[in-house]
């Protein structure tokens, strides 16, 4: 399904264990990239029965920053820095791997024993070459912190979680030219997303968009073409995120959770893995094996 303006991309389903379901939209055979994003993810929603919690055993990453942003749910954050965050709704943890990091996320023992419900998004962005090699870093940003605004008939509250857009700038820490918003709409309501951005893809997070006219369900993502103005009106109350930016410089070749501009620094991650070359996660045992594929 599309118009002129706008090509829909329909999820790949993956069980990452104990139910916990979330849908691939990058990359895709219709788009391997958005802007410098090379992986998205939307979390759920995913009801989290007590005694039930996320396990993401510490794995590596090099070549790319990480962000995890939530509509519902917690997660904990430990990384071979020395990192330990927790991660609530509204909140953003950026993480740049630059040559090499490992991490965990599990669910806190409060909320596991509870029960609670999971959604949100999770993205991989692709380091420019110049800044690849960079020392692992971790940043955290409560909601506060972040931009905000409402469109002046009053429908549509945004929120800047990365990047710049609308003439608001996010102080999380990007190395690229791109943006990420928050989106949230009453029944009927509409904005024009503007071509600031080369690229700009809109994920239905909860509800139901009418694009250009073009109607998109909740876990879609509509890819807006190049240079083009969108309308994007709610039917019901809606929400959703929208991101995008400056394509890379250059080919990025994506294999397991590494992410390079030639194979053979994904070789060498590879062997640094297997071998035992990259940090620990402080307060970690296990961890997740190289696959065999």
């Amino acid at each position: 399904m599309e118009t002129s303006n706008v090509k829909l991309i329909p999820p790949r389903e993956h069980d990452l264990g104990d139910g916990f379901v979330v849908r691939r939209m990058v990359p895709s055979m219709q788009a391997r990239t958005i802007g410098p994003f090379v992986f998205f993810d939307h979390i759920g929603p995913v009801e989290m029965a007590p005694g039930r919690g996320v396990d993401v055993r510490p794995h590596p990453h090099i070549g790319l920053s990480t962000m995890t942003y939530l509509l519902e749910g917690v997660f904990t954050h430990r990384d071979s820095t020395g990192v330990v965050q927790d991660i609530r709704p509204g909140e953003v943890n950026w993480m740049t791997a630059g040559r090499g990091v490992a991490h965990s996320e599990r669910t806190p023992a409060i909320e596991r024993a509870q029960g609670h419900r999971m959604h949100g998004a999770q993205f991989w962005v692709g380091l420019p070459q110049a800044d690849a090699e960079v020392a692992p870093s971790f940043s955290h940003h409560d909601v506060d912190d972040l931009p905000e605004w409402m469109t002046d008939d009053g429908g549509v509250r945004l929120r800047l979680v990365a990047g710049e857009a609308f003439g608001h700038r996010s102080p999380v820490p990007v190395y690229s030219r791109l943006f990420c918003l928050d989106v949230r709409l009453d029944d009927g309501a509409a904005f024009e997303l503007p071509p600031e951005h080369a690229e700009r893809a809109i994920q239905v997070m909860e509800g139901t968009l009418e694009v250009d006219g073009l109607e998109i369900p909740m876990h879609r993502l509509a890819v807006v073409a190049s240079g083009a103005t969108v309308r994007i009106v709610a039917s019901g109350t809606a929400r959703a995120i929208v991101f995008g930016g400056d394509p890379l410089d250059g080919e990025r070749f994506v294999w397991w959770n590494f992410v390079a501009a030639s194979r053979e620094r994904i070789a060498q991650a590879k062997d640094d893995w297997a071998n035992g070359r990259f940090d620990a996660v402080p307060g970690e045992t296990e961890f997740i094996p190289l696959p065999e594929r």
